[in-house]
């Protein structure tokens, strides 16, 4: 009989779950409810090793850094996260879960050894890669966790910068050319 309660608990979880795949389905085009939001904020948080968590930045958020950082995240995040960390971009915007916009509380809330977990790391069904090698002092992410701190700050100066360091494709830059060469009376 104590073995049969669990056994029925977890059918029933189960059941629901099956349940709610098939009425909902799998689409990325709805935005989770707040119990999917809830659930998977808890489960990255309880993914991140404690020594991970307790981490500190050890390098300095210098003028010199803090132009590093945002430069290499102009071009290696900004296609997802946007220059500005809103998440607001085609892609962002189009992935399941959203990309989160880091200048909010979610995102200030987790510690410097979190952020740099996840940029090294990744999270598992969502789409964020793991970037790093996996180690513990890879000065271009910690680079990466003070840019993210500086996000709320950043000037429209910052943000001109970026846009020169953004990706772009060949039919862009083919495009600029063009418009340079008429521009130049060619």
């Amino acid at each position: 009989m104590r073995t049969v309660i669990p056994l029925a608990i977890l059918a029933a979880i189960f059941a629901f779950i099956f349940g709610w795949l098939t009425f909902t389905g799998m689409s990325a085009r709805t935005a989770p409810g707040s119990f999917e939001t809830f659930l998977g904020r808890t489960v990255q948080r309880l993914s991140i090793p404690k020594s991970a968590r307790s981490a500190k930045n050890p390098m300095e958020s210098t003028p010199d850094a803090l132009v590093e950082a945002r430069r290499h995240f102009a071009d290696h995040c900004a296609s997802c996260h946007a220059n500005d960390g809103s998440g607001k971009t085609e892609m962002g915007q189009n992935l399941y879960p959203r990309v989160p916009d880091m200048r909010l509380e979610q995102t200030r809330n987790l510690t410097d050894g979190e952020i740099y977990y996840i940029i090294e790391n990744g999270i598992r069904f969502t789409g964020m890669p793991a970037w790093g090698a996996g180690g513990p002092n890879d000065h271009e992410t910690w680079h990466l966790v003070l840019f993210i701190r500086h996000l709320p700050h950043l000037t429209q100066e910052d943000l001109d910068d970026m846009k020169n360091h953004n990706p772009r494709s060949p039919a862009e830059m083919k495009e600029e050319q063009q418009e340079e060469d008429f521009l130049n009376g060619h």
